[in-house]
């Protein structure tokens, strides 16, 4: 029997090495989907803040950098409102990709004005106390497909 012991050791040292791998993959893909969902949430918040004319809660999913250059939520609302009609009143919002840089990421979105017009906006996005916040946007016209 301890030979056939021998021969299990062998293949089960290494099976349950990798169990294990899949297990820490898996459990990274799902803090990255967590990551994910985290942030499209506090962009999806903000922007129904917006569409409900919510000062105060759209000014909450703002950074504290962004609150700092504002001052009050009156002040922040109506810079988006005049210079990002589309993240102010957006009618569709399409999730692109997200990209890591170190100590913010930056997710991008599709976004459709008022206006019907298509804009790629580019959050900047920073973790502060476990909640994600957006630290600013930029915007620009997307490019038409064929």
């Amino acid at each position: 029997m301890s030979h056939q012991n021998a021969i299990i050791g062998k293949w089960l040292i290494p099976v349950l090495l990798a169990v294990m791998g899949f297990a820490i993959i898996g459990s990274s893909r799902l803090l990255a989907s967590d990551k994910d969902a985290d942030i499209r949430d506090t962009i999806l918040r903000q922007i129904e803040a917006f569409a409900n004319n919510d000062q105060e809660q759209a000014w909450s999913f703002a950074s504290e950098g962004i609150k700092r250059r504002f001052g009050s939520s009156q002040v922040f609302i109506d810079m988006v409102r005049e210079a990002y009609p589309a993240v102010h009143s957006a009618t569709a919002i399409e999730f692109t990709e997200r990209v890591p840089h170190g100590a913010f990421e930056i997710q991008a979105v599709r976004l459709q004005g008022p206006e019907g017009k298509r804009w790629d906006a580019y959050y900047r996005m920073v973790l502060t106390e476990g909640v994600w916040k957006v630290a600013g946007v930029r915007l620009q016209p997307a490019e038409v497909g064929i």
